[in-house]
């Protein structure tokens, strides 16, 4: 039985979850909130998690019922995400590390949430959902504030099919967010989520693909440029605006995405990242699976949202197959592809 503790604080969420050989023990989070209108920056996003995350640390332990001494390794964040905060977390998790006299092993975040997912998936984001959903080798797409990625397993590693040129689907919603002044609490995604439900009219936007790629920078410069006049005609609501990006972005999404599948003749699609909580996202994601009679995995808002457990999953895995972050290694960086990581643990 291994118990893995894993530290996550790549972005504005600062989270701390332990796992015993797949089991989620407990798994803790803190979103640093702004003001409506306004985003989080690096230097304040890493403040609120020093001053967080040892009160994260002991609900963590308390929840899961296990000492210091029970822990088995150590794992963190290494990239890509956020310096600040991502150097905030990693050195909590190096002293812990020396204090308990624990090794330490470095994780790739979208790894994480894949393997994490899959199973409750495989790298972080991609081994927690593989975890969670049970999943066996799916086409997964990668949608978060900072990462648009749609990706498959191919010969010991994650492969990139296709992803944003520019800017991460998560980051045009949170910029379109402060442009109409909503709310961040609890996510500017989420605010947008609820407001495209009461939309009722589609506004013509920007749609690009380009082969597997997707870019998003042109929809939020054609949305801040018209905004004043489709809102200042009366014909058209804020709800509209919401409902029409959503429908624009992920039918680019979906699209891409069942490219991929029939490359890789994959018949299962995995949903990670923190936009994939939105559910609709899901409902047309399911609607083209139907069609080609695969089946899709999705997460709820506990694992679709960065979080410790998924960290710990991908460290677990990757200390059970022997790898373990050298000492002078555990760094971070704030660029770190899905496919640079060797994953050895898959066959």
């Amino acid at each position: 039985m291994v118990i893995a503790i894993g530290f996550e604080g790549s972005a504005n969420k600062l989270g701390i979850g332990i796992i015993e050989d797949g089991k989620v023990l407990s798994n803790c989070r803190r979103t640093y909130i702004t003001p409506p209108g306004e985003g989080f920056l690096p230097r304040e996003t890493a403040q609120h998690h020093r001053a967080n995350i040892l009160m994260v640390l002991r609900e963590a332990l308390d929840e899961a019922g296990v000492t210091p001494q029970q822990i088995d390794v150590v794992c963190y964040t290494k990239g890509p995400g956020m310096a600040p905060p991502l150097v905030s977390v990693a050195v909590v998790a190096r002293t812990l590390a020396q204090l308990w006299d624990k090794p330490i092993v470095g994780v790739n975040h979208c790894i994480g949430r894949i393997l994490y997912d899959t199973y409750i998936t495989y790298p972080s984001d991609i081994e927690m959902g593989r975890l969670i959903t049970n999943c066996d080798n799916p086409t997964v797409l990668y949608v978060s504030g900072g990462n648009t990625q749609v990706i498959a397993y191919s010969r010991g590693r994650y492969r990139i099919f296709g992803e944003t040129i520019d800017l991460a689907i998560g980051n045009c919603l949170d910029r379109f967010a402060r442009v109409l002044k909503l709310s961040n609490d609890p996510s500017p995604g989420y605010n947008i989520e609820q407001m495209a439900k009461r939309g009722k009219k589609l506004i013509v936007l920007p749609y690009c693909v380009k082969g597997m790629d997707v870019s998003f920078s042109g929809i939020l410069s054609t949305i801040e440029k018209i905004l004043p006049q489709l809102l200042d005609t009366g014909t058209n609501t804020k709800e509209d605006l919401c409902f029409s990006l959503q429908e624009t972005l992920f039918a680019m999404l979906v699209e891409t995405t069942e490219r991929a599948m029939a490359h890789c003749g994959s018949e299962e699609v995995l949903i990670v990242g923190g936009v994939g909580c939105n559910l609709r996202l899901q409902e047309m994601m399911a609607a083209m699976c139907q069609e080609r009679g695969a089946r899709l995995f999705a997460t709820d808002e506990r694992f679709c949202i960065d979080n410790g457990a998924m960290i710990a999953q991908a460290g677990y895995e990757m200390f059970n197959n022997g790898l373990v972050t050298k000492w002078d290694d555990t760094t971070i960086t704030q660029r770190y592809r899905t496919d640079e990581v060797e994953v050895t643990w898959r066959q």
